[in-house]
C-alpha cells in the first residue's frame, strides 16, 4: 500500500500528542480558513453527482484535472454549522490536492479519527468519511482512465 501523502502526514504529526482542547482549537483554526468552492468550478443549485449523501453538513466535493495529472479538490459546505466538515474540506485539499493519485487513493478513513479523535460521534464521522469516499474515488477513477 502507498504511503500517504507527505503533507497529510507532516499534519498527523501535529494532531498525535494534541489534546481535546488543543484538537478543537486547530480544527477550528482550519474550518476558518474554508473558502467554499469557487462559481468557476459550481454554482448552485449543486449537481447531486457532487453531493456527499451521509453528510449532515450538505458538503460538495468537485475533483479537477491538474496540469500534472493530479487533482485539485474543491468542496462546498451549505450548513453554516458544519465546521467539521469545512475544517476537514480545509485539510483534504492542503494535504491531497496535488499529490499522487495511488496515495490519496488509498487514504485509509481512519486518518479522519487521528485528526478528529476517536469521540467523533457516527453521524459526523460518517459525513467525514463520505467526503473522503468522493475524493478517493475520484483519485481511483483518474487511475483507471490513466490506465495506471
Amino acid at each position: 500500500m502507498p504511503d500517504l501523502p507527505a503533507p497529510l502526514t507532516a499534519l498527523l504529526e501535529d494532531f498525535v500528542f494534541a489534546d481535546r482542547n488543543e484538537r478543537a482549537e486547530l480544527l477550528i483554526e482550519y474550518a476558518d480558513q474554508f473558502k467554499g468552492v469557487p462559481e468557476s468550478i459550481a454554482t448552485r443549485p449543486f449537481p447531486e453527482a457532487n453531493h456527499v449523501l451521509r453528510c449532515e453538513s450538505e458538503a460538495f466535493v468537485w475533483p479537477e484535472d491538474g496540469p500534472d495529472g493530479t487533482l485539485k479538490y474543491y468542496f462546498a459546505v451549505e450548513n453554516p454549522q458544519g465546521l467539521s466538515a469545512k475544517a476537514w474540506a480545509v485539510i483534504m485539499d492542503e494535504t491531497l490536492s496535488g499529490q499522487p493519485l495511488e496515495q490519496v487513493a488509498a487514504v485509509d478513513p481512519e486518518v479522519i479519527f487521528k485528526i478528529f479523535g476517536k469521540e467523533l460521534s457516527m453521524g459526523k464521522g460518517q459525513g467525514l468519511m463520505g467526503m473522503l469516499d468522493h475524493v478517493t474515488l475520484a483519485a481511483r477513477r483518474k487511475l483507471k482512465s490513466a490506465g495506471a
